[in-house]
């Protein structure tokens, strides 16, 4: 119960919902290029991370191997990306930006400043910190 009485805010049902509005405006944005939500956090990862595993890769989305082996090969035919075996051990593949990776980055970018600028309006920096201390908080607690 709230301190002042009421109920609680549904706070995990918040946060699901709002989980779900984000990736549907990233990925309504990135419909064009193909780029899905989970598609902008590899292009993110490989971006910042270049010559990437697959598992790193996984890793970052938080996506299991062989959903995110299938992300990676479709990324892969549309030019998003490119995986090639690791020469020190074949079993390892990288990713790396593709020619189409490369060219998004800069509009995946933007948008995520756009959405950023959406979602923080109106909000105080001290009220920002709050959300983004629980948003930790939560991804600790919860693993």
């Amino acid at each position: 119960m709230n301190p002042d009485g009421g109920e609680p805010p549904r706070l995990v049902f918040l946060t699901l919902e709002a989980e779900r509005r984000l990736a549907r405006w990233i990925s309504n944005r990135g419909r064009k290029r193909g780029i899905s939500a989970p598609a902008a956090g590899v292009l993110f990862h490989v971006a910042a991370a270049p010559e990437a595993t697959t598992g790193e890769v996984a890793a970052a989305i938080h996506g299991s191997a062989a959903g995110t082996s299938g992300l990676l090969a479709r990324m892969e035919q549309s030019g998003l990306v490119i995986r090639k075996p690791d020469p020190a051990d074949r079993r390892t593949i990288r990713v790396a930006l593709g020619p189409s990776g490369e060219a998004a980055m800069a509009d995946i970018r933007e948008a995520i400043t756009e959405l950023n600028d959406l979602i923080t309006e109106g909000f105080t920096a001290e009220e920002l910190a709050t959300v983004a201390r629980w948003l930790r908080h939560v991804s600790r607690s919860v693993g």
